[in-house]
């Protein structure tokens, strides 16, 4: 069994091929490069050093999200034009629980964290035990509602991603449970955690078709936000102007 792991919802542009039982090749860019220029001459490369065909693999997993709006969007599309291309199955992976399963094996509550920026995180919550154990599904949160509940639950805690950068000193003030940052090499998304998982969701059933994968974006992104709050503003508008809108 082959399968390509594609990981581009954050910062890190990263394409891994794992078996069974081994990490075969794996590129990983941690650089504020777009994800366009990066990841398909990256996948080539990688075929091309592997000396495979696309054709030998059996699917297609994709980091499904949270993250940012345009690396979801561009690592979606290459996963979706390489699984139709090839006939492959897609497994989207969780952003937050392939971060998680990059830690296998480690004590306590594991806790991955992606800044969302304002004080506000991509975040879950999972532990081994011993086999990967999901405790609370990926959410948004803000980051002082999060340590709340890990104080609450008054478990060991290892922290991963970019949102300990963004929230070191919030976590070092607020976090009252024994914590620890994860070392540099397992701190960051990674392609070949997104492929591992996958493959456990491969053995599990859990694919779909190229056509019917989406990211999952947990939160709106500015733009519709802002579109939103136009609207409102003009409906305001509207109304102090004295007219009436009526729906048909």
């Amino acid at each position: 069994m082959k399968i390509l792991g594609i990981e581009s919802a954050a910062m890190a542009a990263s394409v891994a091929v794992v078996t069974e039982e081994l990490v075969i090749g794996e590129f990983t860019v941690n650089l504020k490069k777009t994800h366009s220029q990066t990841l398909l001459p990256m996948i080539d490369r990688l075929f091309a050093t592997l000396e495979m065909e696309p054709s030998e693999l059996d699917a297609i997993a994709v980091s499904g999200g949270p993250g940012s709006f345009t690396g979801l969007r561009i690592g979606a599309a290459t996963a979706k034009g390489l699984g139709l291309a090839l006939k492959k199955p897609l497994i989207h992976v969780p952003t937050m629980d392939a971060m998680a399963y990059g830690l296998y094996g480690a004590a306590g509550l594991v806790c991955p964290l992606m800044d969302a920026r304002r004080h506000q995180v991509y975040t879950g919550l999972y532990r081994f035990a011993p086999e990967f154990e999901t405790v609370k599904e990926q959410w948004a949160a803000d980051i002082h509602e999060l340590i709340g509940e890990l104080n609450g639950r008054g478990e060991p805690v290892c922290f991963l991603g970019d949102g300990i950068s963004a929230n070191r000193a919030i976590l070092e003030e607020e976090v009252k449970v024994p914590y620890r940052f994860a070392p540099p090499h397992v701190s960051r998304e990674r392609a070949a955690a997104v492929a591992a998982l996958g493959a456990v969701y491969l053995a599990q059933g859990r694919t779909e078709t190229a056509e019917a994968f989406r990211p999952d974006y947990l939160k709106k992104s500015q733009a519709e936000r802002e579109r939103e709050v136009a609207e409102r503003q003009g409906e305001m508008e509207k109304l102090a102007a004295g007219i009436v809108v009526v729906e048909h």
